[in-house]
């Protein structure tokens, strides 16, 4: 199996070599071909944007690789939810995700009821989070709550006494601390020509 390997160490000081090199022994063990190595230095896992992960997420769409080996889902994803969208993608592309650290290979009848569980287990936070939501929304109506945005009152005399001032719409609207849409709206009402 041809295959990539992907590391990310937090820290400049950290050295990458400790994951890479187990990494490595795991593959040569089960004879697969490693074609690339992706590493992140001093990224934490929360970061959008990792270069060499950038990187590797574009590779894969070469089909040169027929997994991804990592040391642990914490290293290669910064949430469930990002491990889940890349296992989707690689799923897309026949690319397999393995894990050595929690033994999670979808290539494996096992890892492949692995990732359906994980998918289940986020889609059902997805609408557990929906529905407290919703709760919530519905407890404040009931209380009288008006949900959205407050409306913003000023004083539509003030508004025309601005503009009679010649002031522009930013301006007034600086001024009265409220956007400029709504001082449209208050010369609309007023009577008064807008822009």
């Amino acid at each position: 199996m041809k295959i990539a390997l992907y590391a990310r160490v937090s820290t400049d000081g950290q050295n990458p070599e400790v994951q890479l090199a187990a990494l490595r022994a795991h593959a040569t063990q089960r004879g697969w071909e490693i074609l690339d190595e992706f590493v992140d230095h001093g990224f934490s896992g929360a970061k959008e944007r990792r270069p060499a992960l950038d990187r590797l997420m574009k590779a894969i769409w070469t089909g040169r690789f027929q997994a991804v080996l990592v040391w642990r889902f914490d290293r290669f994803a910064r949430s469930v939810k990002h491990l889940l969208t890349a296992l989707e993608q690689f799923r897309s592309l026949n690319v397999h995700f393995i894990s050595l650290q929690e033994q999670f290979n979808t290539s494996t009848p096992i890892g492949h009821v692995m990732f359906t569980i994980i998918g289940a287990m986020a889609q059902l936070e997805r609408d557990m989070i929906r529905e407290r939501v919703k709760a919530g929304l519905a407890q404040a109506r009931a209380k009288g709550v008006r949900l959205g945005r407050p409306t913003v009152r000023i004083d539509c005399a003030a508004v025309a006494l601005l503009q009679g001032q010649g002031c522009s719409l930013p301006e007034i609207a600086r001024r009265l601390r409220c956007s400029r849409s709504t001082v449209k709206r208050r010369l609309r009402e007023a009577g008064y020509a807008t822009p």
